[in-house]
């Protein structure tokens, strides 16, 4: 038996009439979004940034005219030599040589010589240098540090000292007949001499030691108390005792400081020139006029008139101390990354 089929419901006529009246009225076509216009920048921000400008200013001038400007003069110094023409009789010439300065100063015995002396220098420096101002600093931070201040003022300075003061003290202190440091070790079967080519470069170390040293640990300690205080007492109530409180957690938060530090100290490390300078006056002194490459360009300078060659070893080892500068900064940045 068949089911009984309904009749459709037939619509509303008020509402058919709408349905059909929508299905033959066109849509209106689609428009695109209008963009916002772009903002113009703030006065606020424009006046900032002519200010930046402004302070920024006499930084590049004095910049330009002290850094790239004797730079890029020893660059176009170092392509060109002094001859004399005919029999000598005549003035001298200025001629260009291309890189011949260069050649002469990368041949030259005594100027390779001197980069040995500053490996040399740089792996009894640094490290005792850094190691030395690290842990002093450490000491200073300490609970059982008594007269801070006192030993802040004593260890820096020694710094305030110039250089060449610093060096001809020392010079006095090296030198036998005169010293009563020299005096008292002799007394005592110690006979070493400071001037000797064993005793120069240890000489140079202390001197360099004792005219830094105090520098760096104002650097680190300046550091070490910027470290917020939660932190250590956090770990002496997890039962951290000194030596992990100072090696697990006050030297990694230092990091950046610590890389600073090494890295000023290479650089300054290639820059040695007074130090040796003086020593080189001391009596039977082992350090020459060609010691380190500084004074292999002083040399050739001020006592041959070789002002091609200088600048060409100047140029070289500005190089050399750019390279192990970036040798350094990507060492301490993958170990601040890695930590």
């Amino acid at each position: 038996m068949a089911a009984d089929a309904r009749p459709a419901r037939a619509p509303h006529p008020a509402r058919a009439a709408r349905l059909t009246r929508a299905a033959h009225t066109p849509r209106p076509a689609r428009t695109a979004r209008p963009t916002r216009p772009t903002r113009a920048p703030h006065p606020t921000r424009r006046r900032a940034g002519g200010a930046a400008g402004v302070l920024l200013a006499p930084f590049f001038v004095l910049f330009t005219a002290v850094t790239v400007v004797p730079i890029g003069y020893a660059v176009w110094l170092s392509l060109f030599t002094e001859k004399q023409s005919g029999l000598g009789f005549g003035g001298a010439e200025t001629v260009f040589s291309g890189l011949d300065n260069y050649t002469a100063a990368l041949g030259d015995r005594a100027f390779r010589e001197g980069f040995w002396v500053l490996l040399g220098y740089c792996v009894c420096y640094v490290p005792l240098m850094v190691a030395g101002a690290l842990a002093l600093a450490l000491l200073l931070d300490s609970g059982l540090a008594r007269a801070r201040r006192f030993f802040q003022l004593a260890l820096f300075l020694p710094h305030a000292v110039p250089g060449i003061i610093a060096a001809l003290i020392w010079v006095y202190l090296y030198t036998p007949g005169l010293s009563p440091v020299v005096s008292a070790m002799r007394s005592g079967g110690i006979g070493f001499s400071f001037f000797s080519a064993d005793g120069a470069l240890p000489s140079v170390v202390n001197i360099a030691l004792w005219e830094w040293l105090g520098y760096n640990v104002v650097i680190f300690y300046a550091a070490l108390q910027a470290i917020d205080r939660s932190v250590l007492e956090a770990a002496t109530v997890d039962g951290a005792g000194a030596w992990r409180t100072a090696f697990a957690i006050k030297v990694p938060l230092i990091r950046a400081s610590l890389g600073m530090v090494t890295l000023f100290t290479v650089i300054g490390s290639l820059q040695l020139f007074t130090e040796p300078l003086i020593l080189n006056q001391g009596s039977g002194s082992a350090v020459t006029s060609t010691w380190t490459p500084n004074m292999y360009a002083y040399t050739a300078a001020f006592a041959r008139n070789d002002y091609g060659l200088a600048a060409a070893s100047a140029v070289l080892l500005a190089l050399t101390a750019a390279l192990l500068s970036f040798a350094v900064t990507r060492l301490t940045t993958r170990k601040g990354a890695r930590a």
